[in-house]
């Protein structure tokens, strides 16, 4: 169905080529899992397949790829839209009109089908992905995940051949995750549908895939196999293979089923070791507030004078933070980069007030009520996950901390001041929010831009911005333009622009998202020295495996209304939605990461070899 030919892919002004000599075949009727770490081309392999590479991004193609025996060389997009139907990772892209059902049924007008069969299709789709209650709603009102549903339900009305799919969970919840991963499943099985997917979040997909692809470097050749065969080499790979590895399971496995199968020797094993405490909340001081400090005039010029408006494209934020909070020594890299510039912290202070409160926060939008009497306290050095299903409130509640959001009722108190009133410029000293869409925060032309920018913004040293890039993404150039990075690459530099000003309170919308293993662990470690410094973080993420590392307290959001609030162990293993796959193959011992596990057993050996000595 799918065939590569010798392919190699460069991008003009590129060192060296994006894919280079990939030749394979993807079979019909199987569905094919892209992985690999950020960077290494899974876009642009999965863009010559849907014909945008070279006819959209440019550059040029060495080689030869067909779909269906059509040459993509030869054959634009629009002469492929009835062979393969493609999903990018952002969905805001991939929209023609302003309504569901009208975005459902465009690409079947577009093909000139019969209107009856359309009728049809839309409301097969609908039923499919769950979107029924969403079909009149205009696609602006709708939260990253709901968008996320209705661009991959356009594609399949059309009832393509072949679907593209690049990162199609990194924004919905665990539920809806599983709901569009058992649509794709029965479109391969019942009607032999060929769908390539590249997806970071493996303990989601991994136990689908037929077959996974691996481009395992840029440029390096790509490697094919089953599951469990490129499991076992991969760079990158869900905790339940983690934990397979670690234990020494052979063959590893793939799924909860299979771990939990083989799990009793090392819960014996676990036994004697002590049951893992939640993450401490260190008494550590939160950074001083900036009073004394006036926001540098930059602020001004960039767009962040005028009054906060829920429309517009939040780039105040980009800068969201103040100038110079102090981090306390701390050993590590990261810890020094955070570090830099930064005055001490006077002992003689009094101690500064809780980063945020939220008092009975209610917030309608048109017909919606997005929250309903809400309330929560941020205290320094707190991580707090935001969890629930998409369109619960979570972006909402970050918009009403950073002041993008008016309440319908209530309070908000963000580092002493009401967000929604206070001028962008004062706000940017005490909170900084990373959105879901990085763009939002990017308007340079080269990352070197953006970064001195951003040193700029922040009256942080030189280089303090570039050495945070650096750290989250080590391969990233300095002259490279941000709208040719990955979506990964992009929240990445978003991230660091943000944290170059360090803020008392940090706010990340889906931080994960696009990421691979290996950034999210550098993420991890700069957000845990960032609380332990008295920095307070609130993430809204659907990522469980990220809160199970990282969150002191997990809220779970339903309706716009809190159902759940508590420490991160008691809420997340009681929930089969939210759970890590650790917690789930190791039920009901509460233990959450494979990093919990490891230093279980190292501890329980060490004892061991001392009473054998």
């Amino acid at each position: 169905m799918i065939r590569f030919e010798q392919v190699s892919v460069t991008y003009e002004g590129a060192p060296a080529p994006s894919l280079q000599n990939v030749d394979l075949v993807i079979p019909e009727g199987e569905l094919t899992l892209l992985v690999g770490p950020s960077g290494v081309g899974k876009s642009t392999l999965l863009g010559a397949v849907s014909g945008l590479v070279p006819h959209f991004t440019g550059g040029t193609l060495r080689g030869r790829v067909t779909v269906s025996g059509r040459d993509t060389r030869t054959h634009k997009p629009r002469e492929l839209a009835d062979v393969v139907g493609t999903v990018g990772q952002d969905p805001l892209a991939h929209f023609v009109t302003d309504v569901v059902e009208d975005e459902l049924a465009y690409g079947m007008e577009s093909l000139g089908l019969p209107p009856a069969v359309m009728r049809r299709r839309v409301e097969e789709t609908l039923d499919l992905l769950g979107l029924n209650e969403l079909r009149e709603r205009p696609i602006a009102t709708l939260s990253g995940g709901q968008q996320q549903r209705v661009a991959i339900g356009s594609v399949l009305t059309p009832h393509p051949k072949v679907l593209v799919l690049d990162e199609p969970t990194s924004a919905l919840d665990p539920a809806a995750a599983e709901e569009v991963l058992a649509v794709l499943q029965r479109l391969v099985h019942d009607l032999g549908t060929t769908v390539l997917m590249a997806e970071h979040r493996l303990e989601r997909v991994v136990q689908y895939a037929d077959q996974v692809l691996l481009l395992p470097s840029p440029g390096a050749t790509p490697v094919i196999g089953t599951p469990a065969e490129i499991m076992a080499v991969s760079p990158v790979h869900p905790p339940v293979v983690s934990l397979g590895r670690l234990a020494g399971w052979s063959p590893l496995p793939l799924s909860i089923r299979d771990a939990r199968r083989r799990a009793a020797p090392l819960r014996s094993r676990l036994a004697t070791a002590s049951i893992p405490a939640p993450p401490a909340l260190e008494a550590t001081p939160a950074p001083p507030a900036f009073e004394a400090t006036p926001a540098p005039p930059a602020f001004e010029a960039r767009g962040a004078g005028q009054s906060p408006d829920p429309s517009a494209s939040p780039a105040f934020e980009a800068r969201g933070s103040g100038g110079g909070a102090p981090v306390a020594e701390a050993p590590g890299l990261l810890a020094r980069l955070l570090r830099r510039g930064g005055p001490s912290p006077d002992p003689a202070q009094p101690p500064p007030q809780c980063p945020a409160t939220v008092r009975n926060l209610s917030v309608r939008r048109d017909r919606v009520q997005a929250l309903h009497a809400v309330t929560l306290t941020v205290a320094p050095g707190e991580t707090i996950a935001l969890m629930g299903r998409n369109g619960a409130g979570k972006s909402t509640l970050l918009s009403a901390l950073v002041g993008t959001v008016t309440p319908t009722t209530g309070e908000v108190t963000v580092g002493g001041r009401t967000p929604h009133r206070t001028a962008p410029p004062e706000m940017v000293r005490r909170v900084g929010l990373v959105p879901q869409e990085p763009r939002d925060l990017l308007y340079a032309d080269t990352v070197a831009a953006e970064c001195a920018a951003a040193d700029s913004d922040a009256a942080a040293p030189p280089g303090t911005c570039r050495d945070l890039v650096t750290a989250l993404l080590p391969d990233v150039c300095d002259d490279i333009h941000p709208r040719d990075l990955s979506e990964g690459q992009r929240l990445a530099l978003a991230l660091a622009l943000v944290l170059t000003g360090r803020p008392a309170l940090l706010l990340l919308d889906e931080p994960t998202r696009g990421l691979d293993y290996a950034a999210k662990v550098r993420l991890v470690e700069i957000l845990r020295g960032l609380a332990a410094d008295g920095h307070a973080i609130v993430l809204a993420t659907h990522d469980v495996e990220l809160a199970a590392e990282l969150a002191h307290r997990v809220v779970i959001l339903a309706g716009g209304e809190i159902v759940a609030d508590g420490p991160t162990a008691e809420v997340v293993v009681s929930s089969p939605a939210f759970a890590p796959q650790v917690a789930k193959v190791l039920a009901p011992d509460p233990w959450l990461t494979v990093r919990q596990v490891a230093e279980a057993l190292n501890a329980t050996e060490a004892l061991d070899a001392a009473e054998a000595r």
